[in-house]
């Protein structure tokens, strides 16, 4: 279906998007640096679901319906954005004990889960880039047109999997360093916040 060389290029540019600065792995580092290195985990594989979701959206043209519309797709950022000011508001209430609480209290890793999906497909900007960019990698005559979509966007995922995993494993290690000392979980709590509320003004003030 596909040549090497056109593979190979995917891959590259998807590894590359990945390891770019972005809401997705920002959204990584900061809950694996405050809740631990699983929850990190679990919440790449929600993001990842997310992607799914858009892959399909691309393949079934409703990706186009955002990227013509712009109800829809301001409707869905600010849902996205409302969502993202609940987790500032979340993190910004949050003490010291919420971060040391029993270990059977942070393994309720299914409410992570669902945060990754809901941060991802919230943002409409992710259906129209991937409007935009997996269908550079097609061709009509390499076969069905959704098929090859599909297969490009479970190679994206993969890559996204492979480095937002990498984010998740490094941040949870200087997160446990940092829940050693009261004042560093605060800050922790403190700066998620921001950044939370950061991109929840990203996301409303964004345009297609």
């Amino acid at each position: 279906m596909f040549e090497p060389g056109t593979l190979l290029l995917f891959t590259t540019a998807s590894l590359l998007l990945a390891l770019a600065p972005g809401p997705d792995n920002i959204f990584v580092l900061t809950q694996s640096a405050i809740k631990g290195r699983q929850v990190g985990l679990v919440v790449t594989l929600g993001l990842c679901t997310g992607l799914i979701v858009h892959t399909s959206a691309v393949a079934l043209g409703v990706a186009a319906v955002f990227h013509a519309s712009a109800l829809a797709f301001n409707l869905l950022k600010f849902i996205g954005a409302a969502y993202l000011l609940y987790l500032a508001w979340g993190a910004f209430r949050a003490g010291v004990s919420s971060l040391t609480v029993a270990e059977n209290r942070e393994k309720r890793l299914s409410r992570f889960y669902l945060r990754g999906i809901v941060m991802n497909i919230t943002n409409p900007k992710v259906s129209i880039f991937f409007l935009a960019f997996l269908p550079q990698f097609t061709s009509p005559d390499k076969g069905a047109l959704p098929l090859q979509l599909f297969v490009l966007g479970g190679l994206f995922i993969l890559s996204t999997l492979l480095v937002f995993g990498m984010f998740s494993l490094m941040a949870g290690l200087i997160g446990s360093w940092f829940q050693r000392s009261t004042y560093a979980q605060q800050l922790l709590n403190k700066t998620a916040a921001v950044i939370f509320a950061g991109l929840a003004l990203k996301l409303a003030t964004s345009s297609r």
